[in-house]
């Protein structure tokens, strides 16, 4: 694969590309340079949806002890044997167990402590009767707490009914959460109960976004005369924020050689570059990464974005997406999104979901060239939207998702079963 040397870069602007990566090269030049930030601690309240560093062992039992799961009365189930309707069993209740408060005594033979859901078992208990299965007389006497001093046991329990033994939940020692998975909030939950308050997650990539054309109007402007609304800008800030990084999006950025380099040197992990990477007479980026840092792969066998370009400035990872909406999102997908994702700890994969379907109308495409294909799904068969247009952004909201042409098929025939790779 051809790398370009710093300070050696021929200049293609209004020439052309002399040759044009496979998108296999550049994928492998790409994740050459990719790998998990550092890790860094959380509070627990914003760490959902982050990525955990590193495996979290729990250092204690969950519950710390036995527990009733139901409300009633804890006692010896051997207290109970025999136990009917008719025949009613009499038990003296000595005391009360509420959560967080437990009884402080050991529970003998025909003996019972009042018990509500969640509260420890007491000593010497082995079994919860729940309360409908007891019965108090009305002119009972009942303790200064209000606790009746006898009851009768309307049905037997077994030993270790109704309640939940220590570790029942988690167990001492075990490993609760490998590194790499994206944390959801009962993920957060666990992690509260075995008593950590952060998590080690990876850190998020930061990501400078840089929107370049001097016929650009800000996101939200009316299109006027010769300017255009930048439709960018929206789009590759929301698909950087799926993707786990945090965006430094401060504003347009003008076709200026100061403007662009200021750009390119921003604190970051990775700067994103849409518009000025072909070959234009305004195309200054490809130039610039190349005579600041390195500019390993600049124009690939890819339609769209054949312009795209891949680099480095210092610690900075740069990728060079076309200015044309479609191919800037098909770029993005192949190679931007890649890059953030692995760098705060996820799937170098596509975050799409795919499914198998035929194909109503043939898909064509020369060999030596991967095609992106927006398609819709009609009645359960594919149908392509369009191959080409690449500054058609309307058509990704038509399609439902998109098909890859590889660069070693001319393409899909009528009937084919193909993958569908679905935006939603």
């Amino acid at each position: 694969m051809h790398h370009i040397s710093r300070g050696a870069a021929d200049d293609v602007r209004m020439r052309g590309f002399a040759q044009r990566h496979t998108v296999a090269a550049a994928l492998a030049w790409l994740d050459a340079q990719l790998q998990p930030l550092a890790a860094e601690a959380v509070p627990l309240r914003i760490a959902a949806g982050r990525v955990l560093a590193s495996s979290v062992v729990s250092d204690v039992d969950v519950p710390g002890f036995d527990r009733a799961t139901m409300d009633g009365y804890a006692v010896m189930a051997d207290s109970t044997e025999g136990a009917t309707a008719y025949t009613r069993l009499p038990l003296t209740v000595i005391g009360d167990s509420m959560p967080g408060c437990p009884f402080d005594g050991c529970v003998g033979a025909g003996e019972a402590v009042r018990i509500m859901t969640g509260a420890p078992m007491p000593r010497g208990s082995d079994a919860v009767l729940p309360a409908e299965w007891v019965e108090t007389e009305p002119d009972q006497a009942q303790t200064n707490d209000g606790i009746p001093c006898r009851i009768s046991a309307l049905a037997a329990v077994s030993p270790g009914k109704n309640l939940g033994k220590r570790g029942e939940d988690v167990i001492q020692g075990t490993t609760l959460l490998e590194p790499g998975r994206v944390l959801r909030p009962q993920d957060l939950g666990v992690l509260s109960s075995v008593g950590q308050g952060n998590a080690r997650v990876v850190r998020r990539p930061r990501v400078r976004l840089a929107v370049t054309g001097n016929e650009l109007l800000p996101s939200g402007s009316h299109p006027n005369g010769f300017h255009i609304a930048d439709a960018n800008g929206p789009m590759l800030a929301a698909l950087i924020e799926r993707d786990g990084g945090v965006v430094d999006f401060p504003g347009l950025v003008r076709d200026d050689r100061n403007a662009i380099l200021e750009a390119l040197h921003a604190d970051a992990d990775i700067v994103v570059v849409s518009g000025g990477s072909s070959v234009g007479i305004e195309d200054l980026a490809p130039t610039l990464v190349a005579q600041n840092g390195e500019l390993a792969v600049h124009g690939i066998a890819m339609r769209p974005s054949s312009p795209t370009g891949l680099g480095r400035i210092g610690h900075r990872l740069i990728v060079l997406l076309p200015g044309n909406p479609v191919s800037s999102l098909c770029a993005y997908d192949f190679f931007a999104g890649r890059a953030i994702r692995v760098l705060g700890g996820r799937s170098k994969e596509w975050p799409y979901r795919a499914i198998r379907a035929k194909l109503n109308r043939k898909i064509s495409s020369p060999i030596g060239r991967l095609d992106y294909a927006r398609v819709k799904i009609v009645d359960g068969l594919v149908e392509p939207l369009a191959v080409a247009g690449a500054s058609l952004l309307s058509s990704t909201t038509r399609a439902d998702g998109f098909v890859i042409v590889s660069d070693d098929s001319e393409g899909f025939a009528v009937g084919a079963e193909i993958s569908v790779w679905l935006y939603a």
